[in-house]
């Protein structure tokens, strides 16, 4: 009695703990004001397509970070080599990532070694440079030495380049530092709550919850603001270099810095006393003060060029000594302008061009929408499950519905306590996760019924049966989250979020259904502990009077009409195809609500306009269309340019297709003025292809991981039989996506995932219990062993099917268009996966046993008391 109290307290206290975690996302404001801040504020956050905002992926230019750093050190080599009397000839590099030059003497080449080390010599004692020789015999063949301490020596041609230690550390460093200035920026624009956090190893992510126009942000964020000062000079050579201002009036400037931006420590956009035109005043720290005075006093009558980010914006004549460290930038700007430029030098330089790569922008009023559908789906399905149990088992269907109940509850209280983000997908995943934990439930209730259906009392069959099921819903749930541990891996965003619903969802569900449940079912029968559980209801009177089915009979039809539907996905797959969503192609996506444009209308204005190659869908409601512009050639050939310039491919690709956005946004307002952009998606080919091989190795990954755990868990034949009818599964199910035209994206990616989790959560409980009849009777034939365990299987793999199919139904029926590439797939995906389990992983057990009989093999490895037992009548 003690103990069973002690366990009670033991489970109150965890549920109360979970359901305090949770309960700040249901407060009325009238208890908000009577409880503390901290708690009252510690909420769940909703992602950007339930509240709206715009989502920004920057990539940072690596190329032009390493040029920078590459130059500044073969700067201070050639300084050092001029002072050393080392004579070299200086190439046109051949990359840009290199510096070449000949030494005028080639033995000259260890003293360049050590001056090289020792310029670029580190904190840890390393060197930044590698150097390398490039020698050609007489038969002009390069013959190559070996490295020493980070230098590789190869012959007289020298070479230098940064070595890829220094490179990743001066990555790291560049991201960790531009991080903080994003954050500055954005700050100062007073932005509310917006979300900077690093992606991969070069790329920061920006989300912005209620901005629906991110144009001024991305110029933002897109500006560098590496200010510098340079002397204007007369002589063209290699210690010069040409910058031009916004009029295109070109500059011959001094390569050398004469001072940096950094040492800029305020700056305000003013209008000017003398021309009332807006100017940007700044202030430098001591150090900078003390050189601007001293450059400018030795300077006076020179032209002193205001270079910011290649730009010349100002190139006033010094006429007389600058002293205290303040100055002026004039230029043509507007006061938005200069206010920007204010902003940026206030809160520093970026160490690294950021480019945008990826874009997406939801309307407040399209999250207000998914809110509302995604709650009203919920409860739907919700509703179902629960009417459904109670429908099933009665009182034992209502306790199983208490602990579903609690198990939601505490989803929301760790998913609150992580300070997650509420996304549609994790909706979605919190509405598969109800349907599938109460499979949990079902397979207890069922296993209970059998024990009472032998004739054991109450305390027994609870005792038995729930130890009978643990084993099962441990095998089963750890398979679904191998699936699901991998889009949280390989995910990015949204999915991320759905598959941390999910596997948050089936460890709570080990709590509720065996603790939880079992504990007050306990409680229901601790007065009738010699009394037999009445478990029954028409439904299961039904189902018991439902004779045994030969699942075997005619296995040679179901595998061939699997096989059939398998070509014919297959053949789908090809032709019509998979529609692709931007995630996996890049380019534009656009949703609208035009009220005053018909489709022709719409697509006339665009022809007008030169946008010929955007295809004009509607979709939803009347006037509402989907706007798709792939990466086109255009873009392509700018992005060829770009990279000829310094900046990367990727950027110049999604800079082109966002300017083209920004017109064909003006263009459509100018046709119809009460238009509303309710989601814009810009994805270059870069992230695109990212997410499809991520997405490709997942699935691979998925099913190898399951298939190692299977057959550790079973044997060789039962974890190939599961896997094939998966991968039979998973197939129709790609095919079903393309005949109905359903759009393949990463939700639709995320669908893939969990129909192999739900599909061989499916199977191992078939699984389960034929290795259970055979260890029984390893005497009876394979054929009747696996039939009787389908049958015995049967109600509830039914009803499994059922319950998870009334979650699913409200949420692709009424969902939206934001889930239904998850939902329709997803109800698709249980018919099919629950018939493979009856009738093709039954089949292609019993093929794969029997040619296992044939060769002499026991269907099951002995267990360990087996072995002991065997070995203990060895002599």
């Amino acid at each position: 009695m003690t103990r069973f109290s002690f366990r009670g307290l033991v489970y109150a206290l965890v549920i109360l703990l979970g359901l305090l975690s949770a309960a700040p996302n249901i407060l009325p404001d009238s208890m908000r004001q009577h409880v503390p801040q901290w708690y009252s504020q510690h909420t769940l956050s909703l992602g950007l397509d339930l509240q709206g905002g715009s989502h920004l992926l920057l990539e940072a230019d690596t190329d032009a970070l390493f040029a920078r750093q590459l130059d500044t050190y073969s700067s201070a080599l050639f300084s050092d080599l001029r002072e050393q009397n080392i004579r070299y000839v200086k190439h046109a590099s051949k990359q840009g990532l290199s510096v070449q030059f000949t030494l005028s003497n080639p033995d000259d080449f260890y003293k360049v070694k050590q001056r090289a080390s020792e310029v670029a010599v580190q904190s840890d004692g390393s060197s930044a440079l590698l150097l390398t020789q490039q020698v050609t015999s007489q038969k002009g063949v390069e013959q190559q030495g070996t490295a020493s301490k980070g230098i590789s020596q190869k012959g007289n041609v020298i070479v230098l380049e940064l070595t890829e230690e220094y490179q990743a550390a001066v990555v790291k460093d560049a991201i960790n530092r531009s991080l903080e200035v994003v954050r500055k920026r954005l700050d100062e624009t007073g932005l509310t709550e917006p979300s900077v956090t690093r992606q991969g190893s070069d790329a920061i992510l920006v989300q912005m919850p209620g901005i629906s126009d991110p144009a001024n942000v991305k110029a933002l964020l897109g500006t560098t603001a590496q200010m510098r000062f340079h002397w204007q000079t007369q002589v063209n050579n290699s210690e010069s270099f040409i910058r031009a201002d916004i009029n295109d009036r070109q500059y011959l400037l001094e390569k050398h810095v004469a001072l940096e931006g950094e040492h800029i420590t305020d700056a305000a956009a003013v209008f000017s006393p003398e021309t009332s035109q807006p100017v940007v005043t700044f202030r430098l720290d001591n150090e900078g003060a003390r050189q601007f005075a001293t450059m400018t006093k030795n300077n006076i009558g020179r032209v002193l060029a205001v270079v910011l980010d290649d730009t010349v914006v100002t190139a006033p004549v010094i006429n007389s000594v600058i002293p205290g460290g303040r100055g002026e930038i004039t230029g043509s700007f507007t006061m938005s302008e200069a206010q920007d430029v204010a902003l940026m030098l206030r809160t520093g330089a970026l160490p690294v061009p950021l480019h945008i790569i990826e874009e997406r922008t939801v309307g407040p009023d399209l999250g207000s929408d998914a809110i509302e559908t995604g709650v009203k789906s919920g409860i739907a399905g919700a509703l179902g499950v629960l009417v459904f149990m109670l429908a099933i088992y009665g009182r034992w269907g209502a306790i199983a519905s208490l602990a579903l109940t609690v198990n939601m509850a505490l989803v929301f209280g760790v998913l609150t306590l992580f300070g997650a983000t509420l996304t549609l997908p994790g909706i979605a995943g919190l509405i598969l996760t109800m349907g599938m934990a109460v499979d949990a439930n079902i397979l207890i209730n069922e296993r209970i019924r059998e024990e009472t259906k032998k004739g054991r009392p109450a305390g027994s069959a609870l005792k038995i049966g729930f130890e009978k099921a643990f084993g099962t819903i441990v095998d089963s749930n750890f398979t679904t989250l191998i699936a699901v541990s991998l889009l949280f891996v390989f995910g990015s965003g949204p999915v991320k979020g759905f598959a941390v619903t999910i596997a948050i969802g089936l460890i709570t569900s080990l709590f509720t259904s065996v603790a939880l449940t079992k504990l007050l079912m306990q409680r229901a029968t601790k007065k009738h502990q010699r009394e037999p559980i009445n478990l029954s209801s028409p439904l299961l009177t039904m189902a018991d009077k439902l004779g045994p089915f030969n699942f075997l009979k005619s296995k040679k039809l179901a595998l061939s009409v699997s096989l059939i539907l398998t070509l014919c996905s297959m053949a789908l797959f090809f032709k019509p195809g998979l529609q692709y969503g931007v995630d996996f192609t890049g380019g534009t996506m656009m949703e609208i609500s035009a009220p005053q444009l018909s489709t022709e209308q719409l697509r006339t204005v665009l022809k007008e306009h030169h946008f010929e190659d955007i295809a004009i869908q509607e979709y939803g409601a009347k006037n509402q269309y989907l706007l798709r512009a792939p990466v086109s050639e255009q873009s392509n050939a700018l992005s060829n340019i770009g990279a000829n310039t310094g900046a990367s491919t990727e950027a110049n690709t999604v800079a082109t297709q966002g300017s083209n956005i920004e017109v064909l946004k003006q263009v459509i307002q100018d046709a119809d003025s009460t238009v509303v952009f309710n989601k814009v998606d810009v994805v270059g080919p870069k992230v695109s292809d990212g997410f499809a091989d991520l997405s490709i190795l997942a699935l691979l990954i998925a099913g190898g991981g399951m298939l190692a755990y299977l057959w550790f868990q079973f044997e060789a034949h039962f974890a190939t039989a599961a896997l094939l009818t998966v991968l039979l599964d998973l197939t129709k199910t790609i095919g079903f996506i393309a005949l109905t035209g359903i759009e393949f994206n990463l939700t639709a990616v995320a669908a893939l995932l969990a129909l192999i989790g739900y599909s061989i959560n499916d199977k191992v409980v078939v699984l389960d219990r034929v290795r259970e009849l055979l260890r029984i009777s390893p005497e009876r034939s394979l054929a009747d062993i696996i039939n009787e365990a389908v049958n015995s299987t049967l109600s509830r793999t039914v009803f499994t099917s059922l319950t998870t199919l009334l979650a699913l139904l409200p949420m692709a029926l009424v969902g939206g268009d934001a889930v239904s590439s998850f939902a329709v797939p997803m109800v698709f995906a249980v018919v099919i996966g629950t018939s493979s389990t009856l009738f093709i992983t039954s089949s292609l057990l019993h093929m794969l046993g029997k040619r296992r009989e044939q060769r002499g093999k026991t269907q099951l490895r002995p267990t360990a008391e087996e072995v002991k037992a065997s070995l203990a009548h060895i002599p």
